[in-house]
């Protein structure tokens, strides 16, 4: 005879056995800023999780905010762009495998009145530097992301420190995102390094213009990087594994690489030949 205890226990067992499902086909995704706020994101993730049944839910952050989000568990899997940052994660032995699913490039813009007089060159050291000399308005993010680190490696290149940038009154250090830096460099006239993807997609650029593209220092590259398990003994590893597969699959490259803006392609794919 069937109780009505039995029938509740059944209805307490069946919802839970239906909330561990859920959970494993969900998994969080700790990203660098550019990739959702390009777009790309919105526009791939449909096609993974109409593949897989796995939703995948951004966290977008700064390379060095998503990466502590992934060291404390709060992450499944992490896309991000700062090889430094990304090594140390790899020696503390919080990864496992990581892999280059797309590239583009950095850029140098800043005021169409070019006051440190650099406009179509190609070093952006030796731009940094006249930018310096002519002590013309900088913003820098300062957000730990892989755009300001890369913004602070080429200072270094140029002579600079961090310490030594941040009591000059022409260095404006935002601590934010590429959005609010752009949005700074517009309203001051002044010089910023942003990737391409969000420049194309940023439509506050006032009197900005590109100022220095085509170095080879700018190659701005994009890693998925998969969770040690033995370090977080998540169990939406799996779920996460498949969605880092997807990533450099034939199928997602070809997404990543047809995503365009306004006519123009903002990723280049980049898992079968990294850059």
């Amino acid at each position: 005879m069937i109780t009505v205890r039995y029938v509740l226990m059944l209805v307490v067992t069946l919802a839970a056995i239906n909330a561990s499902a859920a959970t494993e086909k969900s998994i969080v995704l700790a990203s660098t800023t550019s990739v959702e706020a390009s777009g790309l994101l919105a526009n791939i993730l449909p096609q993974f999780t109409a593949k897989t049944g796995i939703t995948v839910n951004v966290v977008a952050q700064g390379t060095g905010k998503a990466l502590d989000t992934a060291r404390r568990g709060d992450a499944d899997v992490v896309l991000v762009h700062d090889p430094e940052a990304e090594r140390e994660f790899i020696d503390e032995g919080y990864s496992s495998t990581v892999r280059q699913i797309a590239w583009n490039d950095f850029i140098i813009v800043g005021p169409s009145s070019d006051p440190a007089h650099i406009i179509g060159g190609k070093d952006s050291v030796t731009a940094l530097k006249a930018i310096a000399s002519a002590r013309a308005a900088f913003v820098s993010r300062g957000d730990r992301s892989g755009t300001n680190a890369a913004e602070l490696r080429l200072w270094r290149a140029a002579g600079r420190t961090s310490e030594a940038l941040n009591p000059e009154k022409w260095y404006h250090d935002v601590g934010g995102g590429m959005g609010q830096a752009l949005n700074a460099a517009s309203a001051m006239n002044a010089y910023t390094l942003t990737d391409r993807a969000t420049w194309l997609t940023f439509s506050n650029k006032g009197s900005l213009t590109i100022i220095i593209e085509g170095d080879s220092r700018l190659i701005n590259r994009y890693d998925v990087i998969e969770l040690n398990p033995r370090k977080h003994g998540v169990a939406r590893l799996d779920a996460a594994k498949v969605f880092a597969e997807w990533l450099v699959s034939p199928e997602a490259q070809q997404a990543i690489g047809a995503y365009q803006v306004n006519g123009q392609q903002l990723f280049n794919p980049s898992a079968a030949s990294p850059k």
